[in-house]
């Protein structure tokens, strides 16, 4: 089955993330689809709006930890080039000609808060929870970094990057990090909604005006800025604290760090 499941409504096209038994989870061969199956939507005329959904309770659980724990024992060009490929989806979908929105039924959780980050609009279930977890097994949000500091400020965004609380989308609407939140039973209706609104848009304008959102609103990095941010992560991967926080978490135990920890 495929780990991206695609549906044409007129001229919406929705990707929905399809690794419920991992709570979507990406892993290597996700990140390969949804990168491929964002280019094909920005370069298909027929598509005027493009959603990023799941299926299952999760939005997204972040990376697949399993995954992420054995590229900490992998070589040095295997580990960039793994986090390369997450920082290349979440620019994809940032660069994305067609305005994407984000429906956010569920979870959201680390490298998926990235995914939330780097959509134009975002929605989500009053029932959804949020954080962004990384420092708490000795990682760092590296690559997912640049698309929500834009998101969410860098005050917000430094309270919850090194506290890595967990908060509801009640929070999550006050530091703009989704834009609406709604019962979970009234959010496909909201998102239809603002479909019919985004669809009212003429095509040509919309790309023009994700252009001048992204000249003038600061989407800019520093040259080199992605393969900068996945190198930071994939050493963070083969450091000694990075492997101590993915075996704690997987052996449900405190890492060696944390006050609690025998």
């Amino acid at each position: 089955m495929s780990t991206v499941l695609t549906e044409n409504r007129g001229g919406v096209r929705v990707l929905r993330l399809n690794r419920p038994e991992a709570r979507q989870a990406l892993d290597a061969g996700l990140i390969a689809t949804l990168t491929a199956a964002v280019c094909t939507a920005g370069e298909d005329a027929a598509v005027r709006v493009l959603v990023l959904a799941s299926s299952g309770p999760a939005f997204c659980a972040g990376a697949d930890l399993r995954a992420m724990q054995r590229m900490g024992a992998a070589t040095d060009a295997e580990n960039l080039a793994d986090a390369v490929a997450l920082a290349r989806l979440l620019d994809t979908l940032a660069a994305c000609p067609k305005p994407v929105l984000a429906w956010v039924q569920g979870d959201c959780y680390g490298g998926g808060l990235g995914l939330l980050a780097a959509c134009d609009i975002a929605l989500a279930s009053g029932a959804a929870r949020f954080c962004l977890s990384e420092v708490r097994l000795g990682l760092t949000p590296a690559t997912i970094s640049p698309h929500v500091l834009r998101a969410i400020g860098v005050r917000a965004a430094s309270r919850y990057m090194l506290s890595a609380e967990r908060f509801d989308a009640a929070e999550a609407l006050r530091i703009g990090l989704v834009h609406a939140v709604h019962a979970p039973e009234a959010l496909e209706a909201a998102v239809d909604a603002m479909l019919d609104a985004l669809l009212r848009g003429g095509p040509e304008a919309l790309r023009e005006t994700k252009h001048l959102i992204a000249d003038f609103g600061g989407r800019h990095l520093p040259d080199g800025w992605l393969e900068d941010s996945a190198s930071r992560i994939a050493g963070r991967r083969g450091s000694d604290e990075g492997r101590e926080g993915l075996a704690a978490f997987f052996e449900r135990r405190p890492p060696r760090w944390a006050p609690d920890s025998e």
